[in-house]
């Protein structure tokens, strides 16, 4: 079935913003090393992959892929790496290839691997599409639909948490008691969790579900952001 899809419009700054949600995609400090500081280092990544057979990521939220090539490209680039890099993301508004062909033209440091990605950047279909490269040890299984229906039916062990929805007062969905409890059921032992969100109610939402979480330096203009793991 055909979904909606977001549409790349940009702000004054540049910077990508959703239509339907009326928030940014990612910080005017700039959205790789916002998802290095957020993401990569909140989960403590790549430390926790190293030496591992396989590592498994869930985001909520795929929103441009920002995320996911910049934990591609520090996986390339250590040496000490886990054998298979498994992404999981869910996105209920994909972009259109090519959208992503001309918003990726900011990210020249990606250049190798978001030609790949764009290869296999399927049709704005709902359903499940695993791209693969390296012969699969770099494996993105996109999700596109609702993320709380879909995330009740996904089967995975997680190993680290990308919450990355839009502004809870924005998109409150993916931020609900629901869909952090469908988190939890996916969570394996000793998972941890990232978000730029330091909002009361996500905080709630995700002790409700079992995790615990703390404040941390935040990125850029924002002081604060959200750790926590599975116990």
């Amino acid at each position: 079935m055909p979904i909606e899809c977001a549409r790349l419009i940009c702000n004054e700054n540049g910077i990508p913003v959703s239509e339907l949600y009326k928030d940014v995609y990612h910080s005017a400090s700039g959205g790789h090393a916002q998802a290095r500081h957020v993401f990569l280092e909140g989960n403590k990544l790549p430390v926790r992959w190293q030496g591992r057979q396989t590592f498994t990521i869930l985001e909520t939220g795929f929103g441009l892929g920002i995320n996911f090539l910049a934990t591609w490209l520090a996986w390339t680039n250590d040496p000490q790496r886990c054998k298979e890099l498994h992404f999981i993301s869910v996105e209920k508004h994909p972009f259109e290839l090519s959208d992503m062909q001309i918003a990726y033209q900011s990210w020249p440091e990606f250049s190798f691997l978001s030609e790949e990605l764009l290869l296999l950047w399927p049709k704005a279909e709902e359903g499940e599409y695993v791209l693969e490269v390296l012969k699969g040890a770099v494996s993105l299984r996109l999700i596109l639909g609702d993320a709380l229906k879909c995330l009740s039916e996904l089967v995975a062990k997680v190993d680290a948490f990308y919450l990355d929805g839009f502004a809870p007062e924005k998109n409150p969905e993916l931020w609900s008691d629901d869909l952090c409890k469908s988190l939890a059921q996916l969570a394996a032992k000793g998972a941890t969790l990232a978000t730029w969100s330091v909002a009361g109610s996500v905080r709630q939402a995700l002790m409700h579900a079992g995790f615990s979480v703390q404040k941390t330096p935040g990125f850029a203009e924002k002081k604060e952001m959200l750790i926590g793991y599975f116990p």
